[in-house]
């Protein structure tokens, strides 16, 4: 998972960034990116795409990452700017804020799927980034764990979604609760079925 970081470092980019995102799908939430440095002279061998790592292996490798690494940042943008702007563009304005606000500017950085031209630094999309980086793929560990984070403390306030199991993503559970309590401020309103739902007139 370090063969494009090792590229790079070979023809002269030390400080690499990788960058990720979590939430894009779901239809409740914020869209969360992160941006993690990662030190060339440790091996992160704890490292691996999100989705490959329980929940606990995850958290564990946030934290270590937060010692270890040489700079993290993370961007969380709101379901009011998503249903503004249309997701796409909401996760790429987190990527490129998250990558402006590393404490160390990254002399080249690696991005999972979405090419971003606006900022001032050389850059890589990959397509499964998460599985062929390293550096993406601690950016997409970092990313997971702020937005589930996010959607414990919003299942706390609205019990009746099951936002601490489903995260936002459109379970038969969540459908349910949308049809018998309504959306409500997290939901994303362009999304299916909030959006019909709202086009019906619904309350």
């Amino acid at each position: 998972m370090r063969k494009n970081e090792k590229r790079l470092n070979n023809i002269g980019f030390n400080l690499i960034s990788g960058t990720d995102e979590a939430g894009r799908g779901p239809v409740a939430g914020p869209v969360v990116a992160a941006s993690v440095i990662l030190n060339n002279e440790l091996n992160y061998n704890y490292i691996n795409d999100s989705k490959q790592l329980s929940e606990k292996k995850r958290i564990e490798a946030y934290n270590k990452l937060k010692k270890e690494a040489i700079s993290i940042s993370y961007i969380i943008i709101d379901n009011n700017k998503i249903d503004e702007i249309n997701i796409l563009e909401a996760t790429k304005l987190a990527m490129i804020k998250s990558i402006e606000s590393l404490k160390i500017k990254p002399e080249f950085a690696l991005i999972d799927q979405v090419e971003l031209k606006e900022i001032d630094i050389p850059t890589l999309s990959i397509i499964k980034g998460d599985k062929l980086s390293k550096s993406i793929a601690a950016a997409s560990i970092v990313a997971k764990v702020v937005r589930d984070e996010l959607m414990y403390e919003y299942d706390k306030i609205y019990p009746n979604y099951d936002f601490k199991n489903n995260k936002g993503y459109l379970t038969k559970k969540h459908r349910e609760a949308i049809k018998k309590y309504g959306p409500i401020e997290i939901h994303r309103k362009t999304f299916e079925p909030i959006k019909s739902y709202y086009n019906k007139g619904s309350k």
